[in-house]
This record gives C-alpha cells, sequence and structure tokens, in this order.
C-alpha cells in the first residue's frame, strides 16, 4: 500500500506540482498536498464535477468513460485522471511539464485507491 500523502509530494519534486490530490469521484478529499489558503473542499468538488460532466458528455455519444481531463491556463496544466471507479487523482503542474509522465504516476498512485 502506497503512501498517498507521500506519493503526492513526489509529484511536487518530480514535476513541479503546486496542487495534488485524490478524490472520491463525488467530490470527497481521500489525500491532498495543497498549498496554504487553498480551501481543498472546494477544490475537490469542482475536480469531480469537472469529470462528471466528461462523464455525462461521453454517455451521450456512447464512447465510453473518460480517462484523463486535461486542462491549461498561462502558466499551468490541470490533468485529472479516473482513478478507477470510485476516485480521481488530480495534479497541477508548470506548463512544460512531461504530461506523459505524470499520467503514469497518477495512474500508479490511482490503483492503490482502487
Amino acid at each position: 500500500m502506497v503512501d498517498l500523502q507521500k506519493a503526492l509530494k513526489e509529484l511536487k519534486e518530480e514535476f513541479g506540482s503546486v496542487a495534488s490530490a485524490v478524490i472520491s469521484r463525488d467530490g470527497l478529499l481521500i489525500a491532498a498536498d495543497m498549498p496554504e489558503g487553498v480551501t481543498a473542499e472546494t477544490f475537490t468538488i469542482m475536480c469531480a464535477t469537472l469529470m462528471g460532466a466528461a462523464s455525462t458528455a461521453h454517455s451521450e455519444i456512447k464512447i465510453g468513460q473518460p480517462k484523463l481531463i486535461r486542462i491549461s491556463s498561462e502558466k499551468h496544466e490541470m490533468v485529472i485522471a479516473g482513478a478507477g471507479r470510485k476516485s480521481l487523482a488530480v495534479s497541477i503542474v508548470p506548463i512544460g511539464s512531461k504530461i506523459d509522465d505524470l499520467r503514469r504516476k497518477l495512474d500508479e498512485i490511482a490503483d492503490d485507491v482502487s
């Protein structure tokens, strides 16, 4: 069993993650590495809402469930990866981070939660 807190802190060291979390698909916090001042509950609920909306859109056109959401802003990217049927792994990293490598790490974390 992986220590989720340690795994999330490793995302900061390896990818420069400014925030990361493992959450339930309904928005409950399981583990997080967040900067001070962030309301983790709001962050987790909105991440779950994003994946829920994508799941509904995919269901409408019958293409299966989304596995990854990637959202870019001016200096950062947020990656939300499905972590089994019940949870999600989320990380916000600087633009230019190796997203494929990050996704593999999120998948490793997700596998431990599933």
